[in-house]
């Protein structure tokens, strides 16, 4: 069981979407669609930020204001949309205008809606990264190699259980199988890292190298 996986339960079960719809005023069917897009799409940036000493000490530093231990559906009930928009503007980078474009356009959203969904789960995927980096750290014998084990991270999701929605079923399939080429190409794709070897491309999506990275600096 990995980050991706992990977060991606959490974020998609009906309290989480429920939370995110009545924060943005989006559509839930929608946001179910978007969810699974940006996730591992926001793991993979946080990666490549993370791979100089700098830019991990940065993202280490970011975790330490979002550590808060309720439920991810809690969080989004309660999150700071202006500070979770300065979240994703600063993991995107120069590349935000791009990122955003390309979830509009795979979600069948507007650019807008994407961005205001962005920010309302911005803050609890800090905390539940946060809570994943400190229980990898504190763990020396977990095997990163295929991501932390469901057991060591349950309590950053406040004990929930539900089974990723079978809507982001080929989805995840094409991710841990099939690498970002799941995506069906295009420039979502593209930003997903498709020059980069298949390992790495998974390690980066699915957040094995992230938690790497993070856990050697704490």
């Amino acid at each position: 069981m990995n980050l991706l996986n992990l977060l991606l339960k959490s974020l998609l079960t009906d309290s989480s979407v429920s939370a995110l719809a009545k924060k943005t005023g989006l559509n839930s069917g929608m946001l179910k669609k978007l969810i699974p897009l940006a996730v591992p799409l926001l793991i993979k940036f946080m990666t490549s930020n993370a791979s100089s000493q700098a830019g991990a000490q940065s993202l280490l530093g970011a975790l330490t204001q979002h550590t808060n231990k309720r439920t991810l559906a809690e969080q989004i009930d309660d999150a700071d949309t202006e500070d979770g928009g300065k979240i994703i503007g600063h993991i995107f980078g120069n590349q935000s205008d791009a990122a955003i474009s390309s979830l509009a356009q795979q979600s069948g959203m507007s650019n807008q809606d994407v961005s205001s969904a962005l920010a309302g789960l911005a803050p609890a995927l800090m905390s539940g990264l946060s809570a994943a980096t400190t229980s990898a750290s504190a763990a020396p014998k977990v095997d990163l190699s295929d991501g932390l084990d469901l057991s060591d991270l349950m309590g950053m999701f406040g004990g929930a259980q539900a089974q990723t929605q079978s809507s982001s079923g080929g989805l995840l399939s094409g991710l841990l199988g099939g690498g970002a080429g799941g995506f069906g190409g295009g420039l979502l794709g593209s930003l997903l890292g498709g020059s980069a070897t298949q390992a790495d491309n998974d390690s980066a999506v699915n957040g094995t190298q992230l938690l790497s990275l993070l856990s050697a600096l704490k």
